[in-house]
């Protein structure tokens, strides 16, 4: 079968595409043949090497969707034709997070998806709606259920909150969507008036440039009437928290996510504790939080975001799309 592996974590030429033997499933396992795959800012820097617990050779890439083709013995949970995409953490089915549950996830501790096939844990697997493709299937594992658990088991998001989602890319978008779905008002910020505009058509209600208004908490306030949002998705890091926690208001909750900055924000317990702001770190999330975003999802049958796809041959070119930040929403690569 045709695979990348990441076999140096230089960069993006890090990804070398190799011909491998077609696995076959063992006890609990499900072989699926990959159809497409999306990428997180997460895949970006296990290439540059600046992600912990990644170890050469291995396949990257966490997010993908396909179909199964066969079983090991003792399944009985999945079956061949069934559509499926896997989660992020392959153990982690439903209950708290623990240690054990998130310490290994897919495409980093072990083999990721970016392969015409893989043998996956048989619980690790959510069986897809048949009005969602493979394409925009294969961008819920991590962003998806990141923005759902930010804003639903761990938020309690409640009709007209408002929410502020920092950013365009996929946890940022997926977010603006839940949050619509869900009855709340939305605040979207980006460097890109167009991305802004995109946003508003996707039911923003308030829109703030943040290069033009580095100061972009007061612009929040403003938005909120001074009061600040409910819930911010701060998927910034260190430099954008501080501004995070000032454009909350009081009592309310700051979903940890991302270091697009550079550096995992800390919040400063000064601050948060005079605001008794609830911060919480998010690490994607559980198979039965998959499993209820879906069914959240599917009313409306609200469709993912998706900027471009690449072919299986360019993958290396997908990962450059996304480090240009050019773009909106999730990028595919189809296998």
């Amino acid at each position: 079968m045709k695979a990348y592996e990441l076999q140096h974590t230089t960069g993006i030429d890090g990804w070398v595409a190799v011909e491998k033997p077609q696995p076959q499933p063992g006890p609990g396992q499900a072989l699926v043949r990959i159809h497409a795959v999306s990428l997180n800012y997460r895949d970006l820097i296990i290439a540059r090497g600046t992600y912990p617990g990644t170890k050469p050779p291995i396949i990257p890439v966490s997010d993908g969707a396909g179909e199964v083709v066969a079983v090991g013995p003792g399944v009985t949970r999945v079956k061949p034709g069934d559509r499926v995409a896997p989660t992020f953490f392959q153990v982690w089915t439903d209950g708290e997070r623990t240690p054990e549950k998130v310490a290994h996830a897919l495409g980093g501790g072990v083999p990721g998806v970016l392969a015409e096939y893989v043998c996956l844990d048989a619980e690790g697997l959510a069986l897809l709606p048949d009005w969602l493709s493979f394409e925009e299937a294969a961008t819920l594992p991590c962003a998806a259920v990141t923005a759902w658990n930010a804003l639903v088991p761990q938020g309690g998001l409640k009709a007209g909150q408002t929410v502020l989602a920092q950013g365009t890319g996929g946890v940022s978008i997926f977010a603006l969507q839940f949050a619509r779905i869900l009855g709340a008002r939305v605040i979207l910020t980006s460097s890109s008036d167009e991305k802004l505009q995109r946003g508003k058509q996707l039911g923003a209600d308030g829109l703030v440039n943040y290069k033009k208004s580095p100061d972009w908490a007061k612009d929040v306030l403003a938005l909120t009437g001074g009061q600040g949002v409910d819930h911010v998705l701060e998927v910034g890091g260190a430099a954008t928290l501080p501004l995070s926690v000032r454009a909350t208001k009081e009592g309310g909750h700051i979903a940890l996510i991302g270091l697009l900055t550079g550096a995992p924000g800390k919040p400063d317990n000064a601050a948060t504790g005079s605001k008794h702001l609830r911060v919480v770190s998010t690490y994607v999330g559980s198979r039965a939080m998959f499993e209820d975003m879906l069914r959240a999802m599917t009313p409306q049958k609200t469709k993912p975001v998706i900027d471009r796809v690449f072919p299986f041959s360019e993958a290396r070119e997908a990962l450059r799309y996304m480090e240009s930040g050019g773009h909106f929403g999730k990028i595919v690569v189809s296998v």
